[in-house]
């Protein structure tokens, strides 16, 4: 079925979600979290976890939902940057674009005792014509409640997203970290690209919220 078809057939709520099953709750299918390559990433970790078997019962990894947001995943991401004053209904209109758009895998760490979202990050896939039009993955918002250390989540919630990229087809997994974060990285397995070490951008000033270009 193509794109366009799979569309039509889609139908939408009254807030922009996708309609009827449970799973467009969330911006990705929970079965793409499972059988990850982790046999080929264990040195990484001591002792050896996974999504599927995080090291604590009440621990459970997963996509965003919908529902996060009374969670504290607007929170926990504020111990990364800042935010703004995000409210219920910009959370959820935020949420209905990147669902709709595809290719934000957005995933999640939940302490089931608490109910709170504890760690997240952010996998994003771009479509590229170059290397025989090939997928590509940027990692982003990775952030950890810092009353968590010492669980390895902050490898488990990387290694998470990074396998899923791999598992997706991704020729190239990419990201931008501060100079206290190299060490991190480079202990799961991610390099310094020769040449290509620093990271430039341009901001601009924040003004009104951007418009929907549908």
């Amino acid at each position: 079925m193509t794109t366009e078809r799979r569309k039509k057939r889609l139908h939408f709520d009254q807030d922009g979600g996708i309609k009827g099953l449970q799973q467009w709750r969330v911006p990705f299918s929970p079965e793409l979290l499972r059988n990850l390559d982790w046999d080929s990433v264990k040195s990484y970790l001591n002792p050896p976890i996974t999504n599927e078997k995080p090291g604590e019962p009440w621990l459970v990894v997963r996509p965003l939902s919908i529902d996060d947001y009374g969670k504290g995943y607007v929170q926990i991401l504020s111990q990364l940057t800042t935010v703004g004053n995000v409210s219920k209904g910009d959370f959820k209109s935020q949420f209905w674009k990147m669902q709709r758009a595809g290719g934000y895998y957005v995933t999640v760490i939940e302490d089931t005792r608490s109910k709170k979202i504890i760690g997240a990050a952010s996998l994003i896939t771009e479509f590229k014509i170059i290397h025989n039009c090939a997928l590509r993955a940027r990692l982003e918002d990775v952030v950890v409640n810092n009353t968590y250390r010492g669980k390895q989540l902050g490898k488990l919630i990387v290694l998470t997203v990074s396998l899923l990229a791999k598992k997706l087809g991704c020729y190239k997994m990419s990201l931008d970290c501060k100079d206290n974060l190299i060490l991190f990285y480079k202990s799961i397995g991610y390099k310094l690209e020769p040449g290509n070490a620093n990271s430039m951008i341009i901001r601009y000033e924040e003004t009104a919220k951007p418009q929907d270009p549908s």
